[in-house]
């Protein structure tokens, strides 16, 4: 295949002319070249550089023409960039370079044609077809011109061969988080024990540095000098007012294990926070928290009419394509740990507690069992049968699956949907769970969050540690980002969640695999 761009555009500007449009403080020797990972990752990407010249390589525009019919987010990344250089046209020949206008200053857009050979005779191999390395080529052949010029890409292994070849490169990092400033939604703060018997959500501000920034909806954790399991929980509303958070029981059954799963009920419980971020390593709660919270909400209390969960198809393995049925059934294999949690919710709340959810509109608030299930529950209650006394037999499970999961489906309070068909919708009045938020882009959860419409509440989750997204990382995934972005609104709140409590086996393999 030949990569080579046809002899100068005809029509060409004179370049007096030309340099007169630019700005005066663009550098035109100092090049940024992007590739094409960077370009659907961030669609806006080209207008991200000040005073700059932004290229292009034309391999580049042929990778993305490749992937401009794909559905879902990476498509739609594709053909928003297509149209923006398609509109950039009009101001000229984007091979002679255009001007772009940004909020930091204006730039020039170039497309570069690819290089007539690929001459990286250092390397002693034929790789004249690959396509990261004839950016790389173009990139290195501008260098070599006397430019000043950095490679821009998401991919790791592009960066380091640039380096090979002495090119400077660099990652995208607009919007990036730093790893070691990362805000967790609370803090700690040591305080004697007499003074901590005696605080108050009114005196908690006296012993909090000044020079200490709190954020709306921010934690504070006051605890004892010798002994930081004597502690109290306060929360930060603004202003000079705080709120002590005690602790709660839902249907008289489920608590929180430890005091960062306190944080997180306690901002899933409250009506004025519409975005809430939950992060955190394997077994911490987060899902099982969010949906406990949403089926209370919903079903229960009736605040929301419909608790809508969804979750990325970033596969370890074949992705949901491979998996047999139709679209339900492929989710059903997707959802399982939504499932499984739901399965155990239903088990604890049919052993522990006389209430249970409003399935219906009815005087009678328990659900009907008949008498297989009825002498089954008995049995579980008791620790016989084929359980274990725990509420998790294989009767109990397939019994809750069927009736607490098909039964909320039917009635349209639960929504389990591929997060592919949440773009263009408008989601009002509804609890709005997404879980492995951190192998989605910030773009896509614009995408996601901008859909929420009146009185909808909104809960993203994820391991920022666990990333199957190639091109994403601890600073640059879309759950870390929203996080920092939204930590100064009153309507957002977050919890960074450390303690595992899955079971002793899945917090050691957490800390050491």
């Amino acid at each position: 295949m030949t990569y080579l761009l046809e002899n100068p555009l005809p029509g060409k500007s004179d370049q007096s002319t030309q340099e007169k449009a630019y700005p005066a403080k663009l550098r035109t020797n100092r090049i940024f070249i992007l590739d094409t990972n960077v370009l659907i990752y961030d669609p806006n990407s080209i207008f991200a550089f000040k005073d700059v010249v932004v290229g292009i390589p034309f391999i580049v525009l042929e990778e993305l023409d490749t992937f401009k019919k794909e559905p879902g987010e990476k498509g739609h990344n594709v053909r928003q960039v297509i149209r923006s250089l398609d509109a950039l046209r009009k101001k000229g020949h984007l091979g002679d370079g255009v001007p772009l206008e940004n909020d930091t200053g204006g730039s020039i857009l170039k497309v570069y044609r690819n290089p007539e050979r690929i001459d990286f005779s250092m390397l002693h191999v034929d790789i004249h077809d690959v396509k990261d390395n004839i950016i790389i080529q173009t990139a290195a052949n501008l260098a070599k011109d006397g430019n000043q010029v950095t490679l821009i890409t998401k991919d790791i292994n592009v960066r380091i061969k640039s380096d090979s070849v002495g090119l400077d490169t660099e990652d995208y990092t607009k919007g990036a988080v730093s790893t070691d400033l990362f805000y967790k939604g609370w803090m700690r703060i040591p305080v004697p024990a007499n003074d901590l018997r005696l605080m108050t959500a009114k005196r908690i501000e006296s012993v909090i540095a000044n020079d200490t920034k709190l954020y709306p909806n921010q934690f504070i954790i006051a605890e004892s000098s010798n002994n930081p399991q004597n502690n109290r929980l306060f929360r930060y509303l603004g202003g000079s007012a705080f709120k002590e958070v005690e602790p709660m029981t839902l249907l008289n059954t489920f608590k929180a294990k430890n005091i960062q799963q306190l944080m997180a009920l306690d901002l899933l419980m409250d009506d004025r926070i519409k975005l809430l971020t939950l992060l955190g390593p394997a077994g911490t709660g987060k899902t099982f928290l969010t949906l406990l919270a949403g089926l209370y909400q919903t079903a229960y209390e009736r605040k929301y009419r419909k608790l809508l969960i969804t979750r990325p198809i970033v596969a370890l393995g074949a992705d949901i394509g491979y998996l047999p049925g139709d679209i339900q059934e492929k989710l059903h294999y997707w959802m399982q740990p939504v499932h499984d949690n739901l399965e155990f919710i239903s088990s604890q709340m049919l052993r522990g507690t006389e209430d249970s959810l409003h399935l219906e509109r009815s005087k009678d608030k328990k659900p009907k069992k008949n008498h297989d299930h009825q002498n089954h529950d008995h049995n579980q209650r008791n620790g016989n049968g084929n359980g274990n006394g725990n509420g998790h037999g294989s009767q109990t499970s397939h019994y809750t699956e069927n009736y607490l999961v098909d039964k909320l489906q039917k009635q349209g309070i639960l929504s389990l949907e591929a997060i592919t068909y949440m773009r263009g919708r408008s989601i009002p009045f509804q609890f709005v769970f997404i879980d492995e938020v951190q192998n989605l882009t910030p773009h896509e959860v614009k995408t996601i969050v901008s859909r929420a419409g009146e009185g909808t509440k909104v809960i993203l989750a994820g391991d920022p540690f666990q990333i199957d997204s190639p091109y994403l990382d601890f600073t640059s995934n879309g759950l870390t980002v929203t996080t920092e972005k939204f930590k100064d609104h009153s309507l957002f709140g977050t919890v960074f969640l450390e303690i595992s409590e899955r079971s002793e086996l899945a917090k050691v393999a957490a800390e050491i695999l």
